[in-house]
């Protein structure tokens, strides 16, 4: 119920985003994580908790729509990669916190453990509310869709402190010019001249969930029993997981502004290919001892290259007008094949040999690979507002 939440909430996201505001729907996003920690906790019956669970997955569908636009918005071109990829970094870190909480939680609380689980959330949900009243709106909110030059004007000065008055009156003339020329509101969208932006958006998304990982992060316990591991070890190897997405998250995101959003993706793509080929093989001939390697060289591929660009890359390819739209839509598709597959991803691993299911993901990964090489342009250190005239998309 959660991740149908985040589908919904990632296909709705947009809207809120662009008639109130990002700093408002932040904020509101800070809402609805309290209220499902709180109904999760104190849920009666199971349809309560699903409806708990469900309403904190719009917050999370919404959240993938709004943080790494308003991150993306705000922050200087050089450090742009860096800044909207910690949105990702922070969900890597958050699963690891949580799973510290649960083993805590679980070793001091009998029966009643999981209520304390979920309904923990509602304290850093409540820091977070609280905090969003401190943060800026987005320049680019205010000059595009609010009409608010004055305001524009002093948080374009804050986050630009070491320029002048006349080269922040440039930058809000070259926001409003931008944002003047992409005049197309969500109604048109669904047009050619965005047409390189809308294709890029959704095979980024595609391809980061037919790598397959969401389906091994959620199934990898599953996964490593498969190999004869038993229980107790292969929940082990899945905390290993976690520390080495974290680890590698955060290479990436030292790498995306020196390297480019291009270069990380050719390098997590080769990455996939060898990890995902060398399971596959792994699981047709036995040798089940290189399956755990393989992974977490599978998981550090995707947390160095996918992992660390799409967020980013999504909120940099759409100009000012159509962004929250874009977005919105890239995270849709990613949350819409993350929810397919953690339905399919069971019944396919019964249904066929396990070496199948990796050989499917590595020949995706190789058409990754081809569509990097030829439909990907390099967004480092590029200003939002000449993005679209890189991609074609300035004439009205």
């Amino acid at each position: 119920m959660a991740l149908w939440g985040t589908v919904l909430g990632s296909f709705l996201g947009s809207w809120p985003t662009d008639h109130f505001g990002r700093k408002k729907t932040l904020l509101w996003i800070g809402v609805l994580y309290f209220v499902s920690a709180v109904w999760s906790g104190l849920a009666t019956d199971v349809y309560s908790l699903m409806i708990a669970r469900f309403i904190g997955g719009l917050g999370v569908g919404i959240s993938t729509v709004v943080a790494p636009l308003y991150i993306s918005e705000i922050a200087p071109p050089e450090k742009r990669g860096r800044l909207a990829g910690m949105f990702q970094f922070n969900i890597v870190f958050g699963i690891l916190i949580a799973l510290l909480s649960n083993y805590l939680i679980g070793g001091m609380i009998g029966d009643n453990a999981w209520r304390w689980m979920l309904g923990i959330e509602a304290v850093p949900a409540l820091v977070y509310t609280l905090m969003c009243f401190t943060i800026p709106e987005s320049p680019r909110w205010l000059l595009g869709q609010r009409g608010d030059r004055d305001q524009a004007l002093r948080v374009l000065a804050m986050i630009n402190d070491t320029s002048t008055p006349a080269e922040v009156e440039k930058l809000a003339n070259e926001i409003s010019s931008a944002s003047e020329e992409s005049s197309t509101g969500a109604s048109g969208f669904w047009s050619k001249r965005l047409k390189v932006p809308i294709t890029l958006a959704i095979l980024i998304a595609f391809f980061n969930q037919l790598s397959g990982i969401n389906a091994i992060l959620y199934f990898a316990p599953r996964i490593f029993e498969l190999t004869g591991l038993g229980e107790k070890a292969a929940l082990l190897q899945s905390v290993g997981i976690g520390v080495t997405n974290l680890v590698f998250t955060f290479v990436g995101l030292w790498l995306i502004d020196r390297l480019g959003r291009r270069t990380l993706l050719y390098i997590g793509s080769l990455g996939y290919i060898i990890s995902l080929g060398l399971c596959a093989w792994a699981f047709f001939s036995e040798n089940f001892s290189i399956v755990p390697a393989c992974i977490f060289g599978f998981i550090a591929a995707h947390a160095i290259g996918q992992g660390a660009v799409i967020w980013v890359f999504i909120s940099e390819i759409f100009p000012n007008r159509s962004r929250a739209v874009g977005q919105s839509l890239g995270s849709f598709t990613h949350w819409f094949f993350a929810a397919t597959l953690t339905l399919v991803f069971p019944k396919v691993v019964t249904a066929f040999p396990a070496g199948y299911v990796f050989l499917f993901f590595c020949s995706m990964m190789v058409l990754q690979l081809v569509w990097v090489k030829l439909m990907v342009p390099e967004t480092k250190g590029v200003p939002l507002e000449e993005m679209q005239k890189e991609l074609g998309i300035s004439e009205v």
